[in-house]
C-alpha cells in the first residue's frame, strides 16, 4: 500500500500543490478541492497544528532597548541637518519581545518549510505594492489556532462532501479546521 496519493502529478507539481493548499487552509480557515487531495492535506495540516498546539507557550519575554524613528503628525520620519546633509532622528524605546525557546524555533523552521509565505492585499489602496504586507502563518498557528486547540487530541479538520464538480464528476469537498 502507498504511503501518499500521487494525485495524477509528478513530484514536484504535487508538492507545490499541496504546499499551497495547506497554506490557504492555515491562512483562511476551509477551502473547497477535491476529496483525495483534501485527504492528502489533512495528513500534513494535523501535525503542524499539533506541533503548534504543543510549543504554543514555550517562549521568553525579553525587554530589549530600539531605536525607532520619530515621526511627524503626517507619519513622516523627522529629519534634522547635521554637518550639512539631512538626518533621521531616533529616538530609544524600551521594548518587550518574544524570545523562542530552541524547541519552538525548531518547530517554526519545520513549519515555515511546509507552509508559503502569504501576501495579503488589504481592499482600500490594492495595485499598490507598498500596501500588501506579508503574513507570518507560523505567528498564527502558535497564537491563534494553539490556544483555540489546546484540550484537543487531534482531530483538528473536517471535511464535508459538497457533491460532484461539473466538469469532471470528482468528488468536491469542502476542508474546513473545526
Amino acid at each position: 500500500m502507498a504511503k501518499y496519493r500521487k494525485l495524477s502529478k509528478t513530484s514536484s507539481q504535487r508538492k507545490a500543490l499541496l504546499r499551497n493548499q495547506v497554506t490557504a487552509l492555515l491562512q483562511h480557515g476551509k477551502i473547497v478541492t477535491t476529496e483525495a487531495r483534501a485527504k492528502e492535506i489533512r495528513k500534513i495540516v494535523e501535525p503542524l497544528i499539533a506541533l503548534a498546539v504543543k510549543e504554543k507557550d514555550n517562549f521568553d519575554l525579553v525587554k530589549v532597548n530600539a531605536k525607532v524613528a520619530r515621526k511627524d503628525a503626517n507619519g513622516k520620519r523627522v529629519k534634522e541637518v547635521v554637518d550639512g546633509k539631512k538626518v533621521t532622528v531616533y529616538d530609544e524605546v524600551e521594548k518587550e519581545i518574544k524570545k523562542d525557546r530552541p524547541s519552538r524555533l525548531h518547530a517554526r523552521s519545520k513549519i515555515n518549510a511546509v507552509v508559503y509565505v502569504p501576501t495579503e492585499v488589504p481592499a482600500k489602496g490594492a495595485a499598490k505594492k507598498k500596501n500588501t504586507k506579508s503574513l507570518d502563518l507560523a505567528k498564527k498557528l502558535f497564537d491563534e489556532y494553539g490556544p483555540k486547540y489546546e484540550g484537543r487530541k487531534g482531530g483538528y479538520t473536517r471535511i464535508v462532501k459538497i457533491g460532484l464538480r461539473k466538469g469532471d464528476a470528482a468528488m468536491e469537498v469542502l476542508l474546513e479546521l473545526v
